[in-house]
């Protein structure tokens, strides 16, 4: 296989944990408890209330029209990570749906759940973003709306999610809603401190005055490329070498270790970066 397969392997791994986590979140905590900060599962647990159809069977036919009207007014540019994830997403939650019936909530700790609740989609969108996927639903409109307006496709989808939060107020209680308020405000917090924690890489500055060593590590062992340039002691006028690499955080550990045992001597300086781009990183914003 080569490097792109295997690449793709693994982005379709990560999207189907990455599901799976999401309407575990959606299925077990945000349904029975009827949080509904946007989307279409908010949407979904709305309609449920409305019409008396279940939570999961409305999320799966909101999402299959969605991916229909995706693919016919897209066409090539729709995304197939997205379509996955989205047909995957509704099966799955139509078959917890059957295998697991739930009708109320899990706890009488309605905080705890609200936690869960957001948590666990929360995590399972910073890994399809991580994979250049998303879960489709309100996302799919977004990119029809960029598509064809001009109109702020953030804006859009938060006055989307506040209506269907307003909603929630008129089909539930105070109580429901102002917990739907909750979790639509720490949503957007929680991905993307998520997302910043999957994507940090450490930062070196490397002051050496034998600094090949350090260089033939970082290449051969960590397929890391260095850049160097000179500089001067300011104190001892003594002429250094500083190196520069960005590192992933298992492979910052290694260096830093390699560091100590052959050149004790070396100024490090490390800093975290969760926006890294080129080669051996992303490689678009």
């Amino acid at each position: 296989m080569s490097n792109k397969a295997i690449k793709l392997f693994k982005d379709y791994i990560v999207i189907t944990l990455a599901v799976i986590i999401m309407d575990l979140g959606i299925y077990a905590f945000k349904f029975p408890n009827h949080f509904s900060f946007g989307g279409v599962s908010g949407l979904a647990v709305v309609l449920n209330e409305i019409l008396g159809i279940s939570a999961a069977q409305i999320n799966l036919v909101i999402n299959l029209a969605l991916l229909v009207i995706g693919f016919a007014v897209l066409g090539k540019s729709f995304g197939l990570k997205t379509a996955y994830a989205t047909v995957l997403s509704s099966v799955v939650l139509s078959l917890m749906e059957k295998m697991m019936p739930i009708s109320a909530p899990l706890t009488n700790q309605p905080m705890l759940e609200l936690a869960y609740a957001i948590a666990l989609p929360a995590v399972a969108a910073a890994m399809l973003f991580y994979v250049d996927a998303s879960g489709g639903g309100t996302d799919i409109v977004a990119m029809i709306l960029k598509k064809y307006t001009t109109i702020d496709i953030g804006t859009a989808l938060l006055i989307s999610d506040v209506a269907i939060v307003a909603l929630s107020f008129i089909a539930f209680d105070v109580r429901t809603g102002l917990f739907s308020v909750c979790g639509l405000l720490a949503k957007s917090i929680f991905v993307d401190r998520t997302m910043d924690q999957m994507r940090l890489c450490k930062y070196f500055t490397i002051i050496s005055s034998d600094p090949e060593p350090i260089c033939d590590f970082i290449q051969n062992v960590l397929n890391r490329s260095t850049t160097l340039y000179n500089a001067e002691g300011g104190y001892s006028h003594e002429n250094k070498k500083v190196i520069l690499c960005a590192l992933d955080r298992r492979q910052a550990v290694i260096l830093q270790r390699f560091i100590r045992q052959t050149d004790d001597s070396a100024f490090i300086m490390i800093t975290k970066s969760s926006e890294t781009f080129g080669k051996g990183f992303r490689l678009t914003a």
